[in-house]
């Protein structure tokens, strides 16, 4: 079995570094289409201005981003070196920056601003907040932010969750473990063991461990209308057949705000 070594605090994050190769099979990028058609659906809907540029904070390996660069002319940011180069193959037309979305500048403004996975990242309040400061600054007059956390508090419930696929050979199944550690009330844990199969049949298992943020639907709505945008929160459902619910929340920024 592999050994992973402990980083970020205690977080173990190989998927995003020396296993990032394995990340297409884990969610390959043809599951993403229904998702990215909604968040395309979302800006147009809710922008007060026509929508042609995009930013994804912590894009990854840029697998919506496939499917929005059709609509938005992307720039594509992600902390992580490694998932920037999966990023770059994928999506080779987009612009690619390396940065942090608690603090990235870039000097501009975008009809549409994206944080999807990544954004589940943010443990604390200062750091979600941090983050939704950086949508706000880099979100033009008239447009919107998306922000998608994988489950607030009120839809949270620890469980599990299985997956993977298979392509060229090689092979990865997962298994992910969700639950709340004592005495943490915005912050829960996904314990992901990965096995992996090169073409040659050997198999190795991985464990990471994620530590997340959760917080109130009424935190969310809080700090991004505290960042500058008015908020909105779009309920929906998980997959083809409903599954549990979620929630999207959207910023959209006044044509005549100001940077804060």
């Amino acid at each position: 079995m592999g050994r992973s070594e402990e980083t970020y605090s205690g977080l173990n994050l190989r998927l995003y570094r020396d296993l990032a190769e394995w990340y297409p099979l884990l969610t390959p990028v043809e599951d993403y289409a229904e998702e990215a058609d909604l968040y395309r659906r979302l800006f147009v809907s809710h922008s007060l201005r026509h929508p042609v540029t995009l930013l994804d904070l912590g894009s990854g390996p840029g697998h919506n981003a496939a499917y929005l660069k059709r609509s938005f002319a992307c720039t594509l940011v992600d902390l992580e070196p490694a998932m920037l180069e999966l990023n770059r193959r994928l999506n080779p037309e987009c612009r690619h920056v390396q940065g942090d979305m608690r603090s990235i500048r870039l000097g501009g403004t975008f009809d549409c601003v994206l944080l999807h996975d990544a954004v589940n990242y943010m443990k604390s309040r200062g750091d979600l907040a941090d983050a939704i400061a950086t949508a706000f600054i880099h979100t033009a007059p008239g447009g919107a932010a998306l922000f998608q956390p994988d489950f607030v508090t009120e839809t949270f419930a620890p469980g599990t969750e299985t997956g993977g696929s298979e392509k060229d050979g090689r092979a990865l199944r997962y298994l992910e473990w969700r639950w709340i550690p004592e005495n943490r009330e915005e912050e829960y844990i996904a314990d992901m063991a990965y096995v992996l199969r090169e073409r040659d049949g050997t198999v190795e298992v991985f464990h990471d461990r994620h530590s997340l943020g959760l917080f109130p639907r009424a935190v969310w709505v809080e700090l991004i209308r505290g960042a500058g945008f008015e908020p909105v929160r779009v309920p929906f459902a998980h997959g083809p057949e409903g599954g549990p619910g979620g929630d999207v929340f959207l910023g959209v920024r006044p044509l005549s705000s100001e940077e804060g």
